[in-house]
């Protein structure tokens, strides 16, 4: 189901480049004409049915009506502090949720799901009226996250899905297959800007596989990629191309450039590298520096995260681009549904949902942008820390 899902949103993307995209499941309905007996099931299981999602709606209404005490207590569940973006959510979520007269509990889990999953049982202990989740692996937290909703509490998201269950309100993100589709986008734009006329030598790279996010982007890139790949203009000389080959163990930079030095001695030793596609900016400085040292011309690289060290090197022309996702953006939003929960006014309404594999979740999508040399002053024209390092 979950590749069901990644393949519809993969369509969408390619059909419509400049816009976020969303999918939904369809269910199919009953044959034209069944025997009698099976109608009378079907009728009783419809009308069972009708009366549990009645239940379910109003139980839905008081509880949006209800909303929770001002000055309650907030948790905030973060993977890790090893990317800018993570420290940056840590002490955002803490300042915007102080400001707003909430007690935040802010805690990482330092790549550790077993420590995670302890930290969120600790914050529905602690009373936490809603607790706001970036998964280390969104598919192994399901048993505390009901523990949570049996205490009344909402969860939400951050950044990344929660798969199979049914114990999440919502989820805060960039689109992912969106992200992954600029990437590729500006991969192709770069190598033709930069390397000449095709066929350009490419390799591959993902991010961490338990990040539901990862193959996504990965997916996303490919399906700018692939065609140029079958036209023979883009060759990935490796031969590396499923996620599984490419992806890179908890986003470890020194592991992605672990292994672009075996790519770089086992297959360019007689050529260069044009390009790699790189899934965030800690991976693409990783490559760069691999690249470097094995001798190779500067490639085309491609980021995300708009850190500050890639940030500078795009300015540089050291790495070709990053893909900017405020976290200020990400931080805000979160801080604005959870209001609407305390307001008593329950979640907002979203026109986007994915399947998590258990429901159809809503998804509350923001759009990231491409950041080049060309365009760097424009996207940070209003972010004083960024535009310094622009020198």
């Amino acid at each position: 189901m979950q590749k069901k899902r990644v393949m519809t949103l993969v369509l969408s993307a390619v059909l419509a480049m400049s816009a976020l995209t969303a999918c939904g499941s369809s269910r199919e309905g009953a044959p034209a004409s069944a025997p009698a007996a099976t109608e009378e099931k079907t009728e009783t299981a419809d009308a069972a049915a009708d009366t549990s999602a009645d239940a379910s709606a109003d139980a839905s209404a008081d509880a949006a009506g209800a909303g929770f005490e001002a000055g309650a207590t907030i948790g905030i569940s973060l993977p890790w502090l090893g990317t800018q973006n993570w420290k940056e959510a840590e002490t955002m979520f803490a300042e915007q949720l102080s400001a707003a007269g909430y007690n935040p509990i802010v805690q990482a889990a330092d790549q550790k799901v077993p420590q995670q999953q302890q930290q969120i049982e600790s914050m529905i202990e602690n009373g936490a009226k809603v607790i706001v989740v970036g998964p280390i692996d969104g598919t192994q937290l399901g048993s505390v996250l009901e523990k949570a909703k049996a205490a009344g509490v909402y969860v939400i998201g951050y950044d990344r899905l929660i798969e199979n269950t049914e114990a999440v309100d919502g989820v805060v993100q960039f689109g992912s297959v969106r992200t992954g589709v600029m990437q590729g986008q500006a991969l192709l734009d770069g190598l033709k800007a930069l390397k000449g006329d095709a066929p350009y030598n490419v390799e591959l790279f993902g991010g961490g596989p338990a990040d539901p996010n990862a193959p996504n982007f990965f997916t996303g890139a490919m399906s700018v990629l692939q065609p140029e790949i079958d036209a023979g203009n883009i060759v990935i000389v490796s031969g590396q191309t499923d996620f599984t080959q490419c992806a890179t163990e908890d986003w470890d930079n020194s592991k992605a450039q672990k292994r672009m030095d075996s790519l770089l001695a086992g297959n360019y030793s007689d050529k260069e590298i044009d390009g790699v596609l790189s899934p965030n900016d800690g991976i693409a400085r990783a490559i760069i520096t691999s690249c470097e040292d094995a001798g190779q011309p500067n490639p085309v690289v491609t980021g995300l995260d708009a850190e500050n060290e890639s940030v500078e090197w795009v300015w540089q022309g050291k790495q070709y681009c990053t893909v900017a996702k405020p976290t200020k953006d990400l931080v805000a939003k979160s801080v604005e549904i959870i209001n609407s929960l305390q307001a008593g006014n329950g979640m907002p309404s979203t026109d986007v949902k994915t399947d998590n594999g258990k429901i159809e979740v809503p998804i509350y999508e923001l759009d990231p942008v491409v950041v080049t040399k060309d365009n760097e002053k424009e996207v940070f024209a209003d972010d004083p820390d960024r535009m310094a390092l622009l020198k």
